[in-house]
């Protein structure tokens, strides 16, 4: 008989890992539930294990519930294995959305997730601390009949894969941001295609010569209709397709359009402003042409197009132009108001799914 066993009761496996195994104990003095990660007795993880002791020691100025931070209740020695005694909580996201058959969360339940875990991050940059692996296992619910989430795991991980971390870059806590955007955007369900496809598309409205022995754009655009059911860009007209690609991808660069054999049809020229190109109104478009299509993209509602905004701003290239978890808490997609006039905006719906497919 450990001490393990002497002072738990084991009732379940919670999971397991390189470093071990989790299990589900009932403590045999007073019957409490906790959840017990055993670390294995190799010495490169019980050097780890005490790398997360200090850690947790940090933590403890926190208060977990409202931090959104798992609760630790200390550590144990079971031979030569280092057991860490932690609240128990219910289930992680991963399974959560497996249960779900892995279908996206509506607005109403994404969006007091992203703040919790936003709050979680803050707090862990004011102690200094880089959690470093952000990931729906690591995050759990506290109880699946209620909103809120707590992050576990502060075992020093290997980081997550941010450009700069796979570039060999030094990095800091702006990979949280990195990790929160790749879990937000697996939340929703976003869909992701051929990042040349935009590139692609404008080429063969601007009559740009793209050398490709396939018809630009279509493979994407055909994944993008296929997995969503609604077609990437929306619109008939080639003006209101490249309104919309401009509207949420922004204006082609210059030397491309430079380039446009049609630019100068809806785009107007400006050799006198930094940037020599504008896009025409609907007005100066219908002038010219005598266009008279009404046609304009749908417009989201705001719960959508400020998720989009607030995800682009977690996944920016540059870690030092990438949102910080202050900045995601004051962001306009958690105002209350909106979310009181929000109570259901389903990402799966129609107008959604084309926002979010372009923004990928």
């Amino acid at each position: 008989i450990t001490n393990y066993q002497r002072y738990h009761k084991v009732e379940a496996f919670l999971g397991e890992g390189p470093f071990g195994v989790v299990t589900k104990c009932q403590k045999t003095k007073n019957k409490k539930a906790v959840a017990i990660k055993i670390n294995k007795s190799k010495p490169e993880i019980l050097q780890q294990a005490k790398l997360e002791i200090f850690i947790l020691e940090k933590l403890r100025r926190l208060d977990g519930d409202t931090c959104n931070i798992v609760k630790w209740n200390g550590y144990f020695l079971d031979g030569k294995r280092i057991c860490l005694n932690f609240e128990l909580l219910d289930q992680n996201l991963w399974d959560y959305m497996k249960d779900r058959n892995h279908q996206g969360l509506p607005i109403r339940e994404l969006r007091p997730i992203l703040q919790q875990l936003a709050n979680a991050l803050f707090h862990l940059s004011s102690l200094g601390i880089v959690h470093a692996d952000l990931k729906l296992g690591n995050i759990v619910v506290v109880n699946r009949h209620q909103s809120p989430v707590k992050v576990i795991d502060f075992g020093l991980a290997c980081p997550v894969r941010a450009p700069e971390v796979m570039l060999h870059i030094p990095y800091n806590e702006a990979i949280e941001m990195w990790s929160l955007g790749l879990v937000a955007k697996y939340l929703t369900i976003l869909i992701g295609c051929v990042i040349l496809r935009s590139l692609q598309r404008l080429c063969v409205h601007f009559r740009v010569l793209w050398h490709s022995h396939s018809h630009p754009g279509s493979m994407g655009e055909v994944a993008v209709e296929l997995a969503t059911g609604v077609p990437l860009y929306p619109g008939n007209e080639d003006y209101h397709v490249l309104k919309f690609i401009i509207h949420t991808q922004g204006q082609p660069p210059d030397y491309i359009l430079d380039c446009g054999m049609a630019t100068e049809y809806y785009i107007r020229k400006d050799d006198y402003s930094e940037q020599r190109w504008t896009f025409k109104m609907d007005e100066q478009f219908q002038y010219e042409t005598g266009d008279q299509s009404k046609e304009t993209p749908q417009h989201l509602d705001d719960g959508t197009n400020l998720l989009v905004s607030l995800i682009k701003e977690m996944l920016a290239l540059d870690p030092n132009r990438r949102i910080n978890p202050s900045e995601v808490l004051q962001h306009l997609f958690f105002e209350p108001d909106l979310s009181n006039g929000s109570p259901c905006i389903d990402v799966r719906s129609r107008g959604a799914q084309k926002s979010l497919a372009v923004f990928l």
